[in-house]
């Protein structure tokens, strides 16, 4: 009569210790545990789980102990299973015994090739509940249902920033350990994931293997093309929610926030100067250190930044790929075009606080910001000058090097500034002032 009531009530007092599923009545419970024991004779002490041989009994308790007896002579990472071993070692040799008819793409695992040749059937046999989103693997699936969940299992014991996946979790404790497994034969560089290893290798051989249909641009990485595809589609996903300014890439989105922020997390260990970006720092440190690692091989003129060394190469070819719709004028830098098109629509949208006088560039209001402060923050290495703006300086400095970038195509006399080559043009040509 007791248990029977519990049948209105729906009561379950009997929970399975394997699988916690639970019944109303004991001898319910009994049978249903007869499908965890059935042809699964070896129990294991620790968890209560069952085992069809005592070899899997075996390799299961190390879950528990810990241990991990199968060792990689080359890298000397250990392994719970001698198969586990054994499909490790081809990271190594390089073995892929396992190839696609369709595509003679070969793979490390059976499982693998399994999983790939479903993106030649389409099969997607696992499917979504909540939105009926479907997927080649279970696993994926899995993932997929927690963005419905927010479900976040995985947590860091030093920041407590919690992740949907184990790996991730992993590949983040790297950066409170620092370490940095992977690393590159030919630059002795390291990473922490082995696939950002291989896509550092590309810089070395030269390989680009993801094409644009629209362009036929390359890139090395994937996430590069799909992103550049947005310049073509003119798509803007990842916007600010501050501002609700748009951009293509979710990494410039990132930098664009700290604008808002003001954070700038990178330091100079020298000045103590701080950036927004790593490769700001990168940049700033050559002036502590002199280094210029760009090139010309036309002049022999070396830059601090790759990009300044492409833009000075485009004085020498004559190139420019930046095109007004308007007047068809051209342009060698794409900011220039951007501030050149504002001289069509008048626009003029960076003010000055002070005096409300406005620009049409943000550079132009900063170095004007400089005259009501009196700050100077533009200084000559050779005699200490100071100057508000940095192309101020950098004419100033021919006064020192005696650099004459100006040369007159007539009798090849060279200026140091490009005013006093158009006077002296005037001589050639007879024109008045």
């Amino acid at each position: 009569m007791k248990l029977h009531l519990h049948t209105h009530t729906g009561k379950k007092l009997f929970a399975c210790v394997i699988c916690k599923k639970s019944f109303i009545r004991s001898d319910k419970l009994k049978l249903h545990l007869r499908t965890h024991r059935e042809g699964r004779p070896y129990k294991c002490k620790v968890c209560k789980k069952f085992f069809k041989g005592s070899s899997y009994l075996k390799v299961h308790l190390r879950t528990h102990t810990g241990e991990r007896p199968f060792k990689c002579d080359v890298c000397k990472k250990a392994f719970k299973q001698s198969g586990t071993l054994k499909v490790h070692l081809r990271t190594h040799t390089l073995e892929r015994p396992f190839t696609c008819d369709v595509c003679k793409m070969s793979f490390r695992l059976p499982i693998s090739l399994k999983l790939h040749l479903r993106v030649h059937t389409g099969e997607r046999p696992y499917k979504c509940d909540v939105c009926k989103k479907s997927f080649k693997t279970s696993n994926a699936l899995k993932l997929h249902v927690r963005t419905h969940t927010g479900e976040r299992p995985y947590e860091c014991d030093v920041c407590k920033k919690s992740f949907k996946e184990r790996s991730v979790l992993k590949l983040h404790l790297r950066t409170h350990t620092g370490e940095r497994p992977y690393k590159c034969d030919i630059c002795k560089k390291f990473f922490r994931q082995s696939g950002t290893l291989k896509e550092h290798l590309r810089t070395h051989t030269g390989e680009r293997p993801f094409k644009c249909d629209v362009c036929k641009k390359t890139f090395i990485q994937v996430k590069s093309l799909k992103y550049h595809l947005h310049t073509h589609t003119g798509e803007q996903p990842f916007t600010c929610e501050i501002c609700n300014k748009s951009f293509s890439r979710p990494d410039d989105l990132k930098l664009h926030l700290r604008t808002h922020t003001g954070e700038r997390p990178y330091k100079c260990d020298v000045c103590k100067k701080f950036f927004r970006q790593s490769c700001g720092l990168m940049a700033h440190l050559r002036t502590h250190t002199g280094d210029r690692p760009f090139k010309c091989d036309i002049c022999n003129k070396s830059f601090k930044w790759s990009s300044n060394l492409k833009l000075h190469v485009r004085t020498h070819t004559g190139e420019r790929p930046y095109k007004c719709d308007v007047c068809k004028k051209f342009f060698n830098r794409s900011g220039t075009l951007k501030a050149h098109m504002l001289t069509h629509t008048g626009e003029r949208p960076f003010k000055c606080n002070v005096c409300k006088k406005s620009f049409k560039e943000s550079r132009r209001m900063k170095d004007h910001l400089c005259t009501h402060t009196g700050e100077k923050p533009f200084t000559c290495d050779k005699c200490n000058r100071s100057f508000n703006r940095l192309d101020q300086l950098k004419l100033h400095l021919r006064n020192h090097t005696g650099e004459r970038p100006f040369t007159c195509d007539v009798c090849k006399k060279s200026f140091k500034w490009l005013g006093n080559l158009k006077l002296h043009l005037r001589n050639h040509t007879g024109q008045l002032p």
